[in-house]
């Protein structure tokens, strides 16, 4: 019954403990010779939170991590509220919202799996650059980093390895291009005093140049500072495509800070905090066009037995906090077709029939700026400056924008706050045909 992962992140350690825990076995397949907690803060959702409680990685686990938001906030250009709510149990989900470094979020997954599947459960420097599907299975293809070249053979392959997939590329040879917007993110992390509530997301600026701030880490008990992830962001023309080469790269603040001189509302100084990192990434702001299934075609009346999650399935824009958050929701309910149909191409199917077309049009959602929309609108009706925000947009539009958000990205309260588990409590496939 063993399924091969490719991919040692956050969805791919999180299909293995699902498909452990149902009885099947799995094997990780990572790239780099070495996992590190790397990458900056993020955020989990509800619906994501939920999951990762059901896998035994509850609160006690995940407030080692990262902490418990409580609040999402926009914020216009002169420093005034556009919209406001509470997050995670202050909004009345039965499980919280956290902001977490994803190194630490990665590696916490990471040391969960070679405590339950083994110390051998994940083949660090090994990358699976294709595969060959027949009647009996699929043979993953497999290279190491010194060039030695092997194969593996298996009941079905689970591709989690990111943007540039190497099997969505050999499911989809003529697939386009990666996207890019025009919009540029320099990301990095600073000590600061957290404001508003203590745990706040905050989205300041307008729709084409702003602020996201929040805390990833409690204060400290001597300084009160906490550790403050950050991310500034302009959108510029992209008719000449992303030029820079890398698609993350370290940068000196130099490079940008000057699109965000003067932005200093006296509870929130950007300069200073800018100039707090101690180091600076750049990345542009990138997504995929959605692909028509996340299973392989190959399969004929067999079925296909090679299916994408996370970034390979879905690489969105990072304006909702649902890229992480989505691809441990495509573990789960994987899990849970798993447990239905068996380690088969009919549990792949189950589990694209349920997904694909819903969070492949969060994508284009995503892409035309998601809750961030609201900025977007501020800017429309009034350039981004004003005093009474309910005159620009009342409140009953806001509230309706952010409500038709949460149901597209799976986060709807009521909704997920009665939906019975995704795999029930001790649920373990009941056969592997």
């Amino acid at each position: 019954m063993r399924v091969a992962v490719i991919g040692g992140g956050i969805g791919g350690l999180t299909a293995a403990l699902s498909l452990h825990a149902a009885g099947i076995e799995a094997q990780i397949f990572e790239s780099v010779a070495a996992l590190k907690p790397l990458g900056v803060g993020i955020n989990l959702q509800p619906n994501a939170v939920r999951e990762l409680y059901d896998l035994g990685l509850d609160d006690r686990v995940l407030d080692t991590i990262g902490i418990q938001a409580r609040e999402w906030a926009l914020v216009g250009r002169n420093g005034n509220d556009v919209y406001a709510e509470p997050r995670g149990l202050l909004a009345g989900y039965r499980w919280p919202q956290y902001a977490v470094h994803r190194g630490q979020l990665q590696m916490l997954l990471y040391d969960t799996v070679r405590e339950r599947l083994g110390p051998d459960a994940v083949r660090l420097g090994e990358r699976v650059s294709g595969y060959r599907q027949d009647a009996q299975g699929v043979t993953a293809l497999v290279e190491t980093r010194d060039g030695r070249r092997h194969e593996l053979p298996g009941r079905l392959l689970l591709a989690a390895d990111g943007l540039h997939s190497a099997v969505r590329a050999q499911m989809y040879p003529a697939q386009p291009p990666i996207q890019w917007g025009g919009a540029i993110m320099w990301r990095g992390t600073t000590p600061g005093r957290p404001q508003r509530s203590g745990a706040s997301f905050i989205g300041l600026g307008s729709l084409r140049h702003r602020v996201v701030v929040y805390p990833i880490s409690r204060p400290d008990p001597t300084t009160g500072l906490a550790t403050m992830n950050w991310i500034a962001e302009i959108t510029v023309d992209n008719s000449q495509g992303w030029t820079q080469g890398d698609w993350n790269r370290r940068v000196a603040l130099e490079d940008f800070i000057h699109h965000f001189e003067g932005w200093n509302f006296g509870w929130l100084d950007v300069p200073a905090m800018l100039r707090g990192a101690q180091e600076v990434f750049e990345y542009p702001m990138i997504d995929r066009d959605p692909v028509p299934t996340w299973v392989n075609a190959e399969g004929g009346r067999e079925g296909g037995r090679v299916a994408l999650l996370g970034d390979a399935a879905h690489v969105m824009y990072p304006v909702g906090s649902n890229g992480a958050s989505q691809a441990i929701v495509d573990a789960r309910v994987l899990g849970a077709a798993m447990v239905e149909h068996g380690a088969t191409p009919a549990a792949l199917q189950a589990y694209d029939q349920r997904l694909c077309a819903d969070i492949s049009a969060l994508v284009l959602r995503n892409r035309g700026a998601g809750p961030f929309g609201l900025l977007g609108l501020v800017d429309e009706r009034c350039g981004g400056v004003f005093d009474d925000i309910d005159a620009v947009i009342p409140a009953a539009e806001r509230e309706a924008f952010m409500a038709r958000y949460k149901a597209a990205a799976g986060f709807a309260k009521d909704t997920l706050n009665a939906a019975p588990p995704t795999i029930a409590p001790g649920a373990r496939v009941a056969s592997a045909d």
